[in-house]
C-alpha cells in the first residue's frame, strides 16, 4: 500500500512552503503524482458601500489581489518541485476553498494542508482541515504554520482510543507507519472492554500493526484533569515524535465544538504535523 496521488493545497501564504516541502518529499518516497491545488474564492460584494466607492473599483481591487495570490501560489509550487522528477499537475479552480478541496480530495489518496495561521493575511478559512476531512472521506496531513522538517515520519505517535475514527486513521496512515523507525501507540485513560480496548488496552492494535511490519510499542497514560490534547502534545515532545496520527472528532462534532476536545486542541496547538482521518 502506498499513496499514488497526493493533493497539496497551495495559497499565497509564505508558510505554504512548509506544506509543499512535506508534500514533495512524500510524493518522492511513494512515487506519487503530486497535484498542486489553488482555489480562487469568488468576489463577494459588501452589503454596505461607503459613499463614492464604485462597485467596479472594488472588483478591480479584488481581481488584482486574486491574480497576485494565484501567481504567488503557482511560483511556490514551481519552486518546490524544481529539480525533482515527479509527475506533477497544477490546478486552478474557482469556488469556496473548503468545498472545492473536499471534492478534489476524493480523487486523491492523501491531501496535505496547512494549519490555520492567526497572522495570515490571506482568504483561506481557518477550518479547512476539519471541513475537508469530514466532507471528503479522505485523510489529511496537516502541517504546522510554524514549520516542519521536509522529511517526517521517523518517529510516529498513533493516538488510539479504540474508536471508529482512530481505526480509520491508523488504516489510512499505514504507509507512513510501516516506513517509520518507531511507532508509539498512545492510549490515554483506557478502560478494558471487550467492545473496544480489550483486556490490555493498546495490545490489539499493536498486534495488528506488527502483522503489517510496523515497529510498535504501547504507551498507556492518564490525563486526570488535564486536557487530552495537551497530554498528547506533551508525550509527543517526550518521545521526540515528528508525526502524530489521530482520528478526527471521536465524539459528535457539536460536542467537540462545545467542550473542546483533543481534535480542536491538536489542530490549534500542533507542534508537529498531524495526520487526521474521519
Amino acid at each position: 500500500m502506498s499513496y499514488k496521488t497526493i493533493l497539496v493545497h497551495c495559497d499565497a501564504s509564505p508558510k505554504a512552503i512548509h506544506r509543499l516541502g512535506v508534500a514533495v518529499d512524500l510524493a518522492q518516497r511513494h512515487s506519487a503524482h503530486l497535484v498542486g491545488a489553488f482555489v480562487q474564492e469568488p468576489f463577494n460584494s459588501p452589503a454596505f458601500i461607503e459613499g463614492g466607492i464604485a462597485m467596479d473599483t472594488l472588483f478591480a481591487a479584488y481581481d488584482k489581489a486574486a491574480n497576485a495570490d494565484r501567481e504567488a501560489a503557482a511560483a511556490a509550487f514551481d519552486k518546490a518541485i524544481k529539480g525533482t522528477h515527479l509527475s506533477t499537475e497544477w490546478r486552478k479552480t474557482d469556488g469556496y476553498i473548503e468545498e472545492d478541496l473536499a471534492v478534489q480530495a476524493r480523487y486523491a489518496d492523501l491531501v496535505v494542508l496547512g494549519q490555520a495561521d492567526p497572522e495570515a493575511q490571506i482568504p483561506t478559512p481557518a477550518d479547512v482541515p476539519e471541513s475537508v476531512v469530514l466532507s471528503s472521506g479522505r485523510p489529511a496531513l496537516v502541517v504546522p504554520h510554524i514549520g516542519a522538517p521536509a522529511q517526517i515520519g521517523k518517529t510516529v505517535m498513533l493516538c488510539w482510543n479504540a474508536s471508529r475514527e482512530s481505526a480509520r486513521a491508523a488504516a489510512d496512515a499505514l504507509p507512513l507507519l510501516q516506513a517509520a523507525q518507531k511507532v508509539i501507540v498512545l492510549v490515554i485513560d483506557p478502560h478494558p472492554s471487550a467492545e473496544g480496548h480489550g483486556a490490555e488496552p493498546g495490545a490489539d492494535v499493536a498486534t495488528w500493526l506488527a502483522r503489517h511490519g510496523v515497529k510498535v510499542t504501547v504507551q498507556r497514560d492518564v490525563a486526570a484533569d488535564t486536557d487530552v490534547g495537551d497530554v498528547i502534545l506533551s508525550r509527543a515532545a517526550d518521545f521526540d515524535a515528528d508525526l502524530l496520527v489521530m482520528g478526527l472528532y471521536g465524539h459528535s462534532r457539536m460536542r467537540e465544538m462545545v467542550l473542546g476536545g483533543a481534535s480542536r486542541t491538536m489542530l490549534a496547538s500542533m507542534t508537529v504535523p498531524v495526520f487526521i482521518a474521519h
